[in-house]
């Protein structure tokens, strides 16, 4: 029986990490001292979410997509991904400057490293102090200027920074130049993949005592040179339906929506799952055109459903308040 998903987030520590989102879960191991990461909706091999509501509590996504295949994820999205779904869904706490990076698109990837490459997008979350991220070159750029300035420490001197509060987006395609910097709480959403590639990383050393190792080559191979590519940084401006789109991709399209009062949702034109990530509040999702016993689900700051594409009737009721981002394929 198909209902609303929700799933036990997976938690990583990270150097970079801090004490923000790990306040949100009652399942933190005791020696972690910074949560870096919480996958709340994930498909990667070592690290599948599992389902902590309903019958099918204890099944992880990747069992769901073997039983229910179509019904879970739509008929297009499964004829392009089959038993693998697309996206990985996380939240990202940084109190420290993350590694300067880059990621693969699907080409290389798949040559290279045998999955998906990693276009993705940030929602910035309420968080202390003055954020900011790197965003892409400021000017045209070579490999010999690249390897001068990681060698002088001045390679941030050439990226695009962006000062950030709650409700910026960054979309960040392939081949884009980008890093976190401290003091920035994201929701991020992506392709299916944990690839990414190290330029620079402040010469940090790991818990091994040695610095962390650089992808330098591949890095290289796979970088857009130039300071005008499709990254972007937008604000998501409040909208009198409650409902503003954030960003339309190939990969992905999420809407945000900051709740006060129910809302009504028709899914049935879509061939698509749809997902909510919460970054604020709380509220209840109903399905209507099921006969499930769980369909109704919560769904508060940190959390994340996962709602089967077959599933069209929705009433969402927040609670107070609530900001939900909503994700969906068009394919």
């Amino acid at each position: 029986m198909l209902y609303p998903f929700k799933f036990k987030p997976q938690l990583f520590h990270k150097l970079w990490g801090g004490h923000t989102i790990e306040k949100w879960y009652d399942h933190v191991p005791s020696d972690f001292e910074n949560v870096g990461e919480a996958w709340v909706i994930s498909d990667i091999d070592k690290y599948p979410t599992e389902v902590i509501n309903g019958s099918h509590a204890g099944d992880s996504l990747q069992d769901l997509l073997e039983v229910y295949m179509d019904e879970l994820v739509g008929e297009k999205v499964y004829e392009l991904y089959g038993n693998h779904f697309p996206l990985l869904m996380k939240f990202i706490d940084a109190t420290d400057d993350l590694s300067i990076q880059v990621h693969p698109d699907d080409d290389f990837a798949l040559e290279h490293e045998g999955c998906l490459g990693k276009t993705e997008m940030w929602y910035v979350m309420p968080a202390a102090g003055d954020s900011s991220i790197y965003l892409g070159w400021n000017r045209q750029m070579d490999e010999a200027l690249i390897h001068q300035a990681i060698a002088d420490g001045t390679l941030a001197n050439y990226l695009r920074e962006y000062h950030v509060r709650e409700g910026d987006v960054a979309f960040i395609p392939a081949g884009t130049v980008h890093a976190m910097r401290k003091d920035t709480i994201v929701a991020e959403i992506q392709e299916n993949s944990d690839i990414t590639y190290r330029l620079y990383d402040y010469n940090r050393v790991g818990n091994d005592g040695k610095t962390r190792p650089l992808k330098l080559d591949k890095a290289l191979q796979v970088m857009d040179f130039s300071p005008d590519n499709e990254a972007s940084f937008t604000h998501a401006e409040p909208s009198e339906t409650g409902v503003v789109n954030l960003k339309q991709t190939p990969f992905f399209t999420t809407n945000l929506m900051t709740l006060t009062h129910k809302v009504e949702r028709d899914y049935a034109p879509l061939d698509s799952f749809v997902a909510y990530m919460c970054v604020g509040g709380q509220a209840e999702i109903t399905v209507r055109d099921s006969e499930a016993e769980d369909k109704t689900v919560s769904i508060q700051t940190g959390e994340a459903v996962l709602l089967p594409a077959v599933l069209n009737d929705i009433v969402i009721e927040p609670q107070s308040s609530c900001k939900l981002i909503e994700i969906y394929m068009e394919v």
